[in-house]
């Protein structure tokens, strides 16, 4: 699943750093992939922990097993490794992306922040909604009280995601019809603390849960900044907060190697995993970890198979984790796995905070219609058939973004054009339908107003955002427009 707000890829978070240096595509962002089970095999491993045999994190040098430990430890398959490696590897993006959060300026839990409204500095940005996130952390003794104001008239979502990337809840008013709006009590699993009388309490899956607050536009940025600053959080006293397992930072490039075994057991214990096979996978995670810990031969087999893993595994996010068609990557379900981790990493890596597919839908595109990579010096169009448009398949608004490749930021251009949406002043053909062009330099015969500026002689990539789609969209029967080069 293709999340691109925030994206990060994906998902809509808003980063500070290029894709080069630390991030992907925030998403939210970002979509549904196809779901594919690894074929896996059966590990044996001795009583020997993994987290025994590992160093602590603050040493670089690994301790010197006994050839005899070694032996009593059973080298996994490779599939088992990748398995094993892909699982983890979405619980590693979660803490990576609250480490570099942590270290913003002014970052606290339980202290919403309020994105300004159009800014552009992030990776694959929403532009077409205002924005307010937050670290949530709470104890059993210690909830925190969420208020969210009465919105009416445009597009809102309080989006809240455990510490795997798992969606917990949706406030607004098609998820909470009996309450889109007011206090809302955030609670320690299992906790029955003293809440108020006019809180409704959400139960999280651990300690920590992340927000993501959107308020569409719509045209009108003071009337959505007002309501932006109307999301609150307040902490019913001072929660005692754990600390993120140290995760060393690394690029959406190359991945973490072998490293993220260890330790492993300690990643696993941070944050509970709701998936059906959660048991199952950390098994399999332990038995690799405690391999790689066995000796300096069994650490090397274990990261060169990674090595081979994270080309496979990138190359799968962005061409085939999702439904392909019309040379565009998406649709389908998000947010929530069930017991699909390979779909959760993806989402994790391509658009971390992906959203659910009742709230938004994405579609990535980085080839054109010849399968041929998008070329900022090219000229492209995407036409909409009158019958086709947009705005028909959805009940809150789309938008296209283009970005550049591979740090997924907008292309400065004069007009400072980034987005277009059901907003934009975009003029239809004498029939009806709606052409979009990409490229340059406006294209011939095309009205300005509906012309993308590309970065010529670099890729692009589009994210076509669909928010509340329709069952057409969600079904797969609608989707963007191919893009098709001009010659």
């Amino acid at each position: 699943m293709l999340l691109m707000d925030v994206g990060r890829f994906g998902v809509e978070r808003k980063l500070r750093t290029t894709y080069d240096q630390y991030g992907g595509v925030d998403c939210h962002g970002r979509t549904t992939m196809l779901k594919t089970v690894f074929a896996t095999a059966a590990v044996v491993i001795s009583a020997v922990s993994a987290q025994a045999q590992m160093p602590s994190s603050d040493s670089p040098k690994q301790a010197a097993p006994s050839v005899q430990a070694a032996a009593r430890v059973a080298a996994p398959d490779d599939a088992a490794i990748s398995d094993a490696y892909l699982y983890l590897l979405g619980r590693v993006l979660v803490i990576r992306q609250e480490q570099m959060d942590r270290g913003a300026t002014g970052f606290a839990y339980n202290a919403v922040k309020y994105n300004p409204i159009g800014d552009a500095d992030w990776v694959n940005p929403n532009l077409d909604t205002a924005y307010i996130e937050a670290w949530f952390a709470v104890d059993p003794e210690t909830p925190v009280i969420f208020e969210v104001p009465e919105i009416k008239g445009r597009y809102y979502t309080a989006q809240i995601l455990d510490e795997w990337g798992e969606v917990i809840a949706n406030i607004n008013e098609r998820m909470f019809p009996s309450k889109p709006f007011g206090k809302f009590a955030l609670v320690y699993p299992n906790s029955n603390p003293a809440l108020p009388t006019d809180a409704a309490r959400i139960e999280l899956h651990s300690g920590k849960a992340k927000l993501l607050g959107r308020v569409e536009i719509k045209g009108d940025k003071d009337g959505a900044t007002k309501l932006q600053h109307g999301f609150k959080a307040t902490a019913a006293g001072s929660p005692k907060i754990k600390d993120t397992p140290p995760v060393p930072m690394f690029g959406n490039k190359e991945l973490i190697g072998v490293e993220i075994f260890d330790d492993a057991d300690t990643k696993i214990a941070s944050a509970l995993d709701v998936a059906p096979n959660a048991a199952q996978m950390q098994q399999k995670v332990r038995a690799v970890a405690a391999y790689a810990a066995s000796g300096p031969e069994a650490r090397a087999t274990v990261d060169a198979r990674i090595r081979t893993t994270v080309p496979e595994f990138i190359e799968y996010t962005f061409t085939k984790s999702a439904p392909y068609r019309d040379h565009w990557v998406g649709g389908g379900q998000a947010g929530n796995y069930g017991a699909d981790y390979r779909t959760r990493t993806v989402a994790n890596y391509a658009g971390i905070w992906a959203n659910t597919s009742g709230e938004v839908i994405y579609f990535i595109a980085t080839k054109d219609s010849d399968e041929q990579t998008l070329n900022g010096s090219n000229s492209y169009f995407i036409h909409f058939p009158a019958n086709k448009l947009p705005e028909t398949v959805i009940d809150a608004f789309w938008s296209v973004i283009l970005v550049g490749v591979p740090d997924y930021r907008v292309v400065p251009n004069t007009l400072n054009r980034f987005n277009l949406n059901n907003y934009s002043p975009l003029q239809k053909e004498t029939d009806g339908s709606l052409k979009i062009t990409l490229g340059p330099k406006p294209v011939v015969g095309v009205p300005a107003s509906n012309w993308l500026p590309t970065p010529e002689g670099k890729p692009f990539s589009l994210t076509f955002r669909t928010y509340v789609p329709k069952e057409i969209v969600k079904t797969g029967e609608w989707r963007p427009a191919p893009v098709v080069k001009i010659d």
